[in-house]
């Protein structure tokens, strides 16, 4: 009987040891043959996003051989590429509402065309692909480039109001442009807002400035950032859109409570630029 509970107890023993030594969730972790990537771009107020997975070359035939002429393409590894727009955009001419769309491609050696579809779940584009749920279909412009050897995203020729979204592979870029109305959304943000923080109000004040040149509504919020919390960085925006409105005396005298009150705070950054425009304005 003692032999038989030794045996059973050495069991046992063995067994925690084996459960003790394997780690609980033991996973092999390898390099992926087309591992995940992610790239996105703030146009003006709006966002766009990429996620794909990017397979390499190898040694292989790309165009016309790993991606077949003529036929539907998921543009990338694995599940379908997917692009994300925050608010509406032109994609290649085409107006295209805020949402997430897949990227479908039609590689030809006559001339590329690009797809964004609803159906996020393509796998096998050729096989799954439904025109159908197409919200746009563009041409797309191609141009040679120095040898890539993973297939990557990229956005290129970036302003406040566009963006160039570049699938680069082999040999191959082929390129859409992306318009945004970033005027429209910013005034509709600016509206939305209202009566803010002062911080928010001097920004804003700054922005229509700069895009519009519109100085009656820029120190119209400017006055409002100050009328909210007076402090040497609205004061300075203040200054500044009454300088370029060509009233220098008051231009002068906002600048002057701006250099008063910025001495007397740590973060006064725009030291240099208010000094020397306290010196240009005297005589204007």
């Amino acid at each position: 009987m003692r032999t038989m509970k030794n045996v059973a107890l050495g069991c046992l023993l063995s067994a925690l040891v084996v459960l003790v030594a394997a780690p609980a969730s033991a996973q092999l972790e390898l390099p992926a043959p087309s591992p995940s990537a992610k790239v996105a771009q703030d146009v003006g107020v709006t966002s766009v996003s990429i996620d794909y997975s990017s397979p390499g070359v190898k040694g292989r035939k790309v165009w016309g051989d790993l991606v077949p002429w003529d036929k539907p393409w998921r543009s990338g590894a694995n599940s379908a590429t997917k692009i994300t727009f925050s608010h509406d955009v032109t994609f290649g001419g085409k107006a295209v509402p805020a949402g997430t769309y897949s990227i479908v491609t039609l590689p030809s050696q006559k001339g590329w065309k690009v797809m964004l579809n609803k159906e996020l779940g393509l796998f096998s584009s050729a096989a799954q692909y439904s025109p159908a749920n197409d919200v746009a279909t563009v041409a797309a412009t191609t141009a040679a480039i120095p040898s890539r050897e993973r297939l990557t995203y990229v956005f290129s020729n970036t302003t406040e109001d566009s963006t160039s979204l570049d699938l680069e592979w082999e040999k191959l870029r082929v390129s859409v442009p992306i318009k945004v109305d970033t005027a429209t959304l910013a005034k509709a943000n600016i509206e939305k807002a209202g009566q803010t923080s002062a911080s928010e109000q001097a920004q804003a004040a700054r922005y229509v400035a700069d895009s519009t040149k519109d100085y009656v509504a820029a120190l119209k919020l400017a006055d409002a950032s100050v009328a909210l919390d007076s402090n040497w960085y609205n004061q300075w925006i203040r200054a500044d859109i009454l300088a370029r409105s060509g009233k220098f005396a008051e231009a002068r005298k906002a600048a002057q409570i701006s250099w008063d009150l910025g001495e007397k705070d740590p973060n006064f950054f725009y030291k240099n630029q208010v000094s020397k425009a306290l010196a240009d304005w005297k005589n204007k």
